[in-house]
């Protein structure tokens, strides 16, 4: 919304408001971060056996978003890889981070009765992207 927030404000130095703000913001999305139509494919790639080709296969699909989806994921991956950077104060690690943000970022467009087997694999392809965040995100 058009809504100023004041940031210096007392209530926002709970970092889990603003994380929860975060996390929420990205699941009430109508279509999420990696859309519906992409989830399948990021899934088969994440499941690939070998590692280069593995690692091909999720930079392609990364380079395959809509623009708007693709540089969201940019900053958000470079914003979660700083967090990271701080594991030992945070305690949030690249599986951490992968298994708060994997079903938020990406999900299928029908829940089904494999929710537990996707969440799986969701949370690897976040793990993938937060570690190999260089080579898919050159600058």
């Amino acid at each position: 919304t058009d809504e100023q927030l004041d940031l210096d404000d007392g209530h926002w130095e709970d970092i889990h408001v603003v994380t929860g703000a975060l996390k929420l913001f990205f699941r009430e999305l109508p279509e999420p971060l990696i859309p519906f139509g992409h989830f399948d494919k990021f899934i088969a790639a994440i499941k690939m056996q070998d590692p280069a080709r593995r690692g091909r296969g999720v930079r392609d699909l990364v380079f395959s978003l809509p623009p708007s989806h693709h540089d969201t994921m940019k900053v958000l991956f470079r914003h979660l890889c700083r967090v990271i950077e701080y594991r030992e104060e945070n305690r949030m690690s690249v599986q951490s981070i992968a298994i708060v943000f994997g079903p938020t970022l990406l999900r299928p467009a029908n829940e089904e009765a494999n929710m537990a087997m996707h969440m799986v694999f969701q949370n690897q392809v976040v793990e993938h992207i937060l570690n190999q965040y260089s080579y898919i995100f050159p600058d």
